[in-house]
């Protein structure tokens, strides 16, 4: 009987310890290390001042954007002359890559050749559950801009809110006439 008790005991004590690596903070540290590996690899030139419109953006130059934790964008291409603003309905094309140590060359989701692109209706938060992409599009400020943005789970969609996983976007905007 005392086998069995101190086996159960053992047992309980080491799913404890199990759970204890998995909690929501030590995966936030996770994610956080994984964006810092990110940017260290690939060489990213981090601005904490946001640029100027007319900044000429090199390839490496991501602005760590103000206000939130570990969300950096970087403009692709400057669009045209119609300027976003608010209720503006966004029609986006985008490409999805996990920041993994290996795969993050490689496409996780994309919807750039879909005939119908994602939708959502600028400055409504309910209206997209990514809160990273409405700094984006403040970022772009113009219709036919592209950007590449890093989310942390905490500015990106639900479900990644819930993995605690972080993801690159490769965003093209236009909006809807």
């Amino acid at each position: 009987m005392k086998k069995i008790v101190f086996l159960l005991l053992a047992g309980l004590a080491l799913t404890m310890v199990g759970c204890k690596s998995n909690t929501y903070s030590n995966l936030r540290k996770k994610e956080k290390k994984l964006i810092k590996n990110y940017i260290s690899r690939k060489g990213l030139n981090i601005l904490t001042t946001e640029p100027a419109e007319d900044y000429v953006w090199g390839e490496k130059d991501y602005y760590q954007v103000d206000g939130y934790d570990e969300l950096y964008f970087h403009l692709r291409r400057r669009g045209d002359s119609i300027q976003v603003v608010a209720k503006d309905v966004i029609v986006t094309r985008y490409k999805k890559f996990d920041l993994t140590e290996n795969p993050d060359t490689l496409s996780y989701w994309t919807t750039m050749e879909q005939a119908h692109p994602y939708e959502f209706q600028y400055g409504d938060l309910s209206s997209c559950e990514a809160v990273g992409w409405h700094e984006a599009v403040r970022l772009m400020k113009y219709s036919d801009s592209e950007c590449e943005i890093i989310v942390p789970s905490k500015q990106g969609f639900e479900a990644d809110e819930m993995s605690v996983t972080p993801y690159v976007y490769i965003l093209k905007i236009n909006v809807k006439p």
